[in-house]
């Protein structure tokens, strides 16, 4: 994998928004707050626009990430929100730009159609919360804190609390996910990041628990469940919890995965929360379940 070079005082961060529109002052929040850090930030032309659901016509939208992609001076690219949208830029996107001038990419929900992009072409990104957070929660959040120790070269180390329905074992792999719905569906296309070997995390907002069950049999009949080398589930959330056959989200997800004997992590902070802590797409990571602490650390 490729590793986009950290951030220095200076450096220029673009904010793009290449899927749903965005409220222009979550926009400004977000610029504020990378200020803070001593970036400067680069709003690009239709990042504050509207058209129909859409900050703006793929054309726009795509133009916008073209530039930042191949602008030398940008370091690195915030997405301003997830929604729906980023997979129309697929079939245009020129990922060569990135090959010739990596950068850091950061984002989450929507924006893991890029990050699986990237992954196709080896390039690390960052799976992170957008400008709402930054907006609303500021530059000294704690979360907006990791992400910014990602961006100046601070892998995370993270220790969190234990879930009953934990599974308890190591792993070392290659750490790859993102929004469950939104990786689904690019199964089987050549951004299909849902493979065998790795360790993988999911999440995801107003996924009823059948229909994540119906992803998971995919990947169960496709033959990357069984093959997995770790499982770290994020905060599913806005969904109706039990459902009809009394059964939670963590006890549907416990059961698909019994047959297997690798490490799972329920509960992990990222997703649809406000404790969605930085991940890196496509880092070396080691996965550590016991019955007292999680442990997942970046390795690069």
């Amino acid at each position: 994998m490729i590793f986009p070079v950290s951030l220095k005082h200076g450096d220029k961060v673009a904010i793009l928004s290449p899927s749903s529109y965005i409220d222009p002052l979550r926009v400004d929040g977000a610029a504020a707050a990378l200020r803070q850090w001593g970036f400067e930030p680069v709003v690009t032309p239709h990042c504050k626009g509207r058209w129909g659901s859409y900050s703006g016509t793929v054309d726009q939208r795509l133009a916008d990430w073209q530039w930042a992609a191949s602008e030398p001076s940008v370091r690195a690219i915030l997405c301003s929100r997830g929604g729906y949208g980023a997979v129309q830029l697929l079939p245009q996107l020129d990922l060569r730009l990135m090959l010739d001038n990596p950068k850091w990419v950061i984002g989450f929900s929507d924006i893991s159609v890029i990050h699986a992009a990237l992954s196709s072409v080896g390039i690390a990104s960052i799976h992170a919360s957008m400008a709402k957070l930054l907006a609303e929660r500021g530059a000294d959040d704690p979360c907006s804190q990791l992400l910014l120790d990602v961006l100046q070269g601070r892998l995370p180390q993270y220790d969190v609390e234990p879930h009953r329905l934990n599974r308890c074992g190591d792993a070392t792999g290659r750490l790859v996910g993102g929004n469950l719905a939104v990786l689904s569906g690019l199964i089987s296309t050549p951004y299909d990041v849902l493979k065998p070997g790795c360790i993988l995390f999911i999440e995801d907002i107003g996924e009823e628990i059948y229909r994540v069950e119906r992803m998971l049999h995919t990947l169960r009949l496709n033959g990357v469940l069984a093959s997995l080398r770790g499982l770290v589930v994020g905060r599913f959330t806005n969904y109706h919890s039990p459902d009809r056959n009394g059964q939670t989200m963590e006890q549907m997800l416990a059961r698909m995965v019994e047959p297997y004997g690798y490490p799972v992590a329920m509960n992990f902070p990222i997703g649809h929360v406000d404790d969605n802590r930085p991940l890196v797409e496509g880092a070396t990571v080691r996965l550590s379940v016991t019955s007292s602490a999680v442990k997942l650390c970046h390795m690069e």
